[in-house]
């Protein structure tokens, strides 16, 4: 019986499973359990370490943007401090040399991001000891001789690893990606072979699911998503984005060279009527593929946007996401309840204080946001219908987290301002805190702490 078998069986206990070792069927939670070659005991010994792998990415772990989710959600366990300064809640904090935006991700007592030279030259991953502070890996992965335009907004080293058991996934876009020992260090391979000109610098994040490392690669000259073998980095599937962009000058290229067809969104993989969608963002349209083999089921376009940077979320039977530039746009659909790999229906979207940047949080009915330029937002879920709309000064880059267990919402400005308010249907601050620099990367939890990266330091914030 293979482990596979084993959680089919355990989810569906009357389920008939024949293994090589097998001498007849083995049957979970019927009448009678026939013999087993293999001793029960083994049986018993695979049981915990199953139940522990699957709870350990869903709560003891931060392993990709936005969380284990995806979603910006913490751990419902979870109790965060709603207060700290730099003298206050601070566990440690340790300076991160360089520029990069990425977010942290976390595996156990290993705290991952990636950094690099202002003049993109150099490009490195950190990592940093949980518990104390402590650089223990700083490692330059690749060094570009001639690096691409990267707005000064925007840093070379802006997508966040992916990161499981043992290893961690670092992308800094077209000049380079790489997976890594996360015990040792060590490099495990690499690619710097996928054409993309950023043009205003990378932004999107990699995700894992399966054995397959999934990418986006939308620049102003290329845009497709490539799914590698995360074992070997080989090339398990390609796909191009299939859209005319309608860009196209009377000299046959694209106006505004190419700048409206970039974007720098995170995927999401959802399952919907027991099928696994790979939800995507490009440019002027959102897409659906098949995440084992990248054959594309919809698109659904919408031309006003484009530059997309937040993450879908998948709740209440709708899926959302924000469309990017232009001006900043909130959109709900509906997947085909029959078959989600039909294109779904758009059920609402506004773009009245919206954000470009960051991405949306979805508590039960209600959808919260903070636009780029400090507005924060509580929408219905289902409708769209603003419930209420405050100003909480300053700029915003990085996505907020919400936190269930104390029901707090936290978001972090560009001048190193967080707000902590109410996750409710009336607007109600709770608290407003200061660290000495900005806010781009997004936050990550770690137990009862906030692990917080500035535009210098990397703090663990803890009561």
């Amino acid at each position: 019986m293979k482990p596979s078998d084993l959680k089919d069986v355990m989810m569906n206990p009357t389920k008939k499973v024949r293994g090589k070792h097998a001498k007849t069927v083995f049957i979970i939670g019927g009448r009678r359990i026939r013999r087993y070659l293999q001793p029960m005991r083994n049986l018993m010994v695979l049981l915990p370490v199953l139940f522990l792998g699957l709870a350990g990415k869903s709560h003891a772990n931060w392993p990709e943007f936005r969380g284990p989710e995806g979603n910006g959600r913490a751990p419902r366990q979870s109790r965060l401090s709603a207060t700290w300064s730099e003298t206050n809640h601070v566990r440690w904090k340790t300076a991160i040399h360089d520029k990069g935006w990425s977010s942290p991700v976390i595996w156990g007592n290993q705290i991952w991001m990636t950094t690099a030279t202002e003049d993109g030259t150099r490009l490195f991953a950190v990592c940093v000891d949980a518990q104390t502070g402590k650089i223990l890996h700083d490692l330059q992965l690749f060094e570009v001789e001639t690096p691409q335009y990267c707005h000064k907004f925007n840093s070379y080293a802006s997508p966040t690893p992916a990161i499981e058991e043992g290893r961690v996934y670092v992308t800094f876009g077209s000049p380079g990606t790489a997976a890594l020992d996360s015990r040792t260090g060590k490099v495990l391979w690499t690619r710097r072979d996928f054409e993309c000109n950023h043009y205003r610098g990378a932004g999107s994040s990699p995700i894992l699911y399966g054995d397959l490392l999934i990418l986006h690669f939308d620049g102003s000259d290329h845009q497709y998503i490539v799914a590698l073998d995360k074992h070997t980095g080989k090339t398990v599937w390609r796909v191009n984005r299939s859209i005319d962009f309608q860009d196209l000058g009377p000299d046959g290229k694209p106006t505004m060279e190419g700048d409206l067809r970039k974007a720098f969104a995170t995927p999401q993989v959802v399952t919907l009527q027991g099928r696994p969608l790979l939800i995507s963002q490009g440019a002027k349209a959102q897409y659906a593929y098949d995440p084992l083999t990248g054959k594309e089921f919809w698109r659904f376009e919408e031309r006003s946007c484009h530059s997309a940077s937040g993450r879908p979320l998948l709740g209440n039977g709708l899926l959302y996401m924000t469309c990017g530039f232009s001006r900043g746009t909130l959109l709900a659909l509906r997947p085909d309840p029959q078959d989600p790999t039909r294109p779904p229906t758009e059920v609402w979207k506004t773009n009245r204080s919206m954000p470009s940047k960051p991405s949306p949080l979805l508590v039960d009915d209600l959808i919260f946001v903070v636009d780029d330029g400090g507005l924060a937002s509580c929408l219905d879920a289902m409708s769209g219908k603003e419930i209420w709309r405050e100003r909480i000064g300053g700029n915003y880059s990085a996505s907020p987290l919400h936190a269930p267990a104390t029901g707090l919402l936290y978001f972090f400005s560009e001048d190193g301002k967080t707000t902590v308010v109410k996750a409710g249907r009336t607007f109600e601050k709770v608290a407003e805190n200061r660290l000495e620099s900005g806010f781009m990367a997004s936050p990550a939890v770690l137990g009862n702490a906030l692990i917080l990266r500035t535009r210098t330091h990397l703090y663990r914030i803890e009561e």
